[in-house]
């Protein structure tokens, strides 16, 4: 029993050791995103009706550096300051897929190919989205009819409240703290489950077993939607995947589906827009993301890419065991900031009615 936990432990990290220097890289142009495109400059040129606002939409979904919290709170926002449906939608699908950070750690644990083909999908999947509501569900919609609690919609009030703070600041905040917070978890869980993959499951468990690459597209179709991953955190059970059989098209539609939607982003959306719009959001995803596989399983053998890497077989050296200690031990202090925060304010209370006292 603890030599498979150790070898699940080994697995976890060598998949970490992978992601780790472009974690690093990717946060800190996350945090610089985060800074350049404000919530409120998303609103103000996501207003308005027909297919630009669907096209600005899905281009600034893609990089756009949101907390896995803040996609509904902002789309509400959009709805509530006059964005179409469409527009929304189209937003909704393309942001949770990737970022600045999920795309360079796709870069480093799995390859150029998908690095690019990935938000490319993305950008092209919310498009498609926006424009099959446009189509289908085109009723005059500029007043938004949902207003749910100020905590729940106000973009301002999903993460945190914070004080006024230089645009460095404010950066680096979000990069190197706000970001790895939010992902932190879902990272945890993305990492132990690969190393259980990796483990538990034999290397050709995979192949032949589900009927071909269709069947085995569907069954990453069925385990994407329902469950939340987001869009980091669902790399390396990705990666596992790959290194156990699984076709690289058949988990591309688990990276598209698995961080677009989950359960409680179905009903959400559902409340925003309404049935059919929610059902159109639902349907564009899952076939987008069947389409995206199969061509991207037709392009593999034109490019001669290498697909993933062989985590098993070293470890990075020293440049990535150094980063990876240093993103650890900066993800524990996220982790751990509000509640040091929280002391700190209270010692500081404390301190000052004893003062009061004497």
């Amino acid at each position: 029993m603890g030599d498979i936990l150790n070898q699940i432990l080994l697995q976890s990290w060598l998949v970490w050791e992978e992601m780790a220097p472009y974690l690093l890289v990717g946060f800190l142009v996350a945090g610089v995103l985060f800074v350049l495109i404000t919530r409120e400059w998303v609103e103000q040129h996501l207003n308005g009706k027909g297919l630009k606002p669907v096209l600005k939409a899905s281009l600034l979904g893609v990089p756009l550096p949101l907390c896995s919290c803040a996609v509904i709170p902002v789309a509400t926002g959009l709805r509530r300051h006059g964005a179409s449906k469409s527009a929304t939608t189209a937003f909704l699908i393309s942001t949770p897929q990737t970022g600045a950070d999920s795309i360079l750690a796709t870069l480093g644990l799995m390859g150029p190919l998908f690095a690019i083909f990935r938000p490319l999908a993305a950008l092209v999947t919310g498009i498609v989205g926006g424009v099959m509501v446009n189509l289908f569900d085109n009723e005059d919609d500029t007043q938004a009819t949902y207003s749910p609690e100020r905590v729940e919609s106000d973009p301002e009030h999903c993460c945190h409240d914070e004080p006024k703070q230089s645009r460095l600041k404010k950066a680096l905040v979000y990069g190197f703290i706000t970001l790895p917070r939010d992902i932190a978890g879902p990272m945890l869980i993305g990492l132990i489950f690969a190393g259980l993959i990796g483990v538990l499951i034999p290397d050709d468990f995979f192949q032949g077993r589900f009927g071909g690459k269709m069947a085995s597209m569907l069954l990453m179709l069925t385990l994407g939607i329902p469950f939340y991953v987001c869009s980091t955190g669902s790399l390396p059970i990705a990666a596992a995947f790959i290194l156990k059989g699984v076709s690289p098209g058949a988990v591309f539609v688990f990276l598209i589906v698995g961080p677009a939607t989950n359960a409680a982003a179905i009903v959400t959306v559902w409340k925003i827009l309404g049935r059919r719009t929610s059902m159109i959001y639902l349907a564009t995803i899952a076939v987008c993301g069947l389409a995206s596989g199969l061509l991207f399983d037709q392009i593999i053998p034109l490019t001669g890419f290498n697909i993933g890497h062989d985590h098993a077989a070293d470890s990075g050296g020293y440049a990535k065991v150094g980063t990876s200690i240093i993103l650890i031990l900066m993800m524990a202090f996220a982790w751990l900031q509000p509640y040091l925060s929280r002391r700190s304010e209270n010692h500081s209370g404390a301190g000052i009615l004893e003062s009061k006292s004497d």
